[in-house]
């Protein structure tokens, strides 16, 4: 079975090349600019940069987009094609890249993202969106961090000498695909998967607190999103396949679940007989530029 990091930073990393061996032609990607190696903030004096993707047609609103596969980011010097929908939309696009595992556990991966969002926001006029209508979208891990955000962004610290993190961290739209959701009932009730099980390969994310029961209890519901759920959650849009068997479908089940009982907006797709990752996915980017356009823009076809 194909690993988490392989399915994803292949598409990260390589940006064109499919998941599987057969041809397809490569979707138009439509004429944009693209600022590359933003720096958004330093890490032990290392930068953390973004990529800022804007459309020749911008439509004023942003995307903020998780580059991350099994909680590694990679770079790629070309624009993914999965951008396409988005940029099609009008959506600038902000290309995130992250400290990686096993350097950096979950919670100081999410501590980047944050500080993402919040320079996003603080430099919205530098590229004429709004600061505050911003989505966020991603794949598997990148999906667990878009989720993370949906459930855990908010206020800046107004007293913070940086005025960048005096900033919201706040998203207020959501869609992604095939992403963990409840690391501690991973796939059944009960079943633990903190850098343990499914995720084994994948230790390195959860860190030294992963190797007791207890350490894992603890650090499986910080880093679970769906134990933060309340009926202030962003409108979120999941795609997952069924024959997922990194990251079961159960995890995007429950999530939708548990947020439609909290009252707030939440969709799942499921698609037949995809496991985790499939070759073209410009369909599913399209329906999530339509999620955008419905709950940044308030346009519904």
């Amino acid at each position: 079975m194909p690993t988490l990091y392989r399915l994803l930073t292949l598409s990260i990393v390589l940006g064109s090349l499919p998941l599987y061996a057969e041809s397809r032609a490569r979707p138009t990607i439509p004429t944009h600019t693209r600022t590359e190696d933003v720096v958004y903030g330093r890490k032990f004096g290392v930068a953390l940069t973004l990529d800022v993707v804007q459309p020749e047609k911008p439509n004023g609103y942003g995307i903020v987009y998780m580059v991350s596969g099994g909680w590694v980011s990679g770079y790629s010097p070309n624009t993914p094609d999965y951008y396409a929908p988005f940029l099609a939309h009008g959506y600038t696009v902000f290309s995130v890249r992250h400290g990686c595992q096993p350097k950096f556990i979950i919670p100081e991966i999410t501590q980047d993202i944050h500080r993402a969002i919040r320079f996003v926001r603080h430099n919205a006029a530098k590229w004429n969106i709004n600061p505050d209508k911003l989505g966020i979208s991603g794949g598997s891990a990148g999906g667990h961090l878009s989720l993370t955000m949906a459930v855990h962004g908010g206020p800046g610290d107004p007293r913070a000498k940086d005025p960048v993190d005096r900033e919201s961290s706040a998203i207020q739209a959501v869609a992604c695909l095939y992403p963990p959701t409840d690391f501690l009932n991973y796939g059944k009730p009960g079943e633990d998967a903190v850098g343990v099980g499914t995720l084994k390969n994948y230790k390195g994310a959860f860190g030294a607190e992963s190797d007791t029961l207890e350490g894992r209890e603890r650090l499986g519901k910080e880093v679970s999103p769906i134990y933060f759920i309340t009926a202030k959650l962003p409108p979120t849009f999941i795609i997952h396949g069924d024959q997922d068997f990194l990251v079961p479908i159960q995890q995007s089940e429950t999530f939708v679940a548990k947020a439609k009982e909290a009252g707030a907006t939440a969709k799942l797709v499921v698609k037949p007989g995809a496991s985790h990752g499939w070759a073209d996915r410009q369909p599913d980017y399209e329906q999530f530029a339509d999620w955008f356009d419905a709950h940044l823009r308030g346009i519904k076809k």
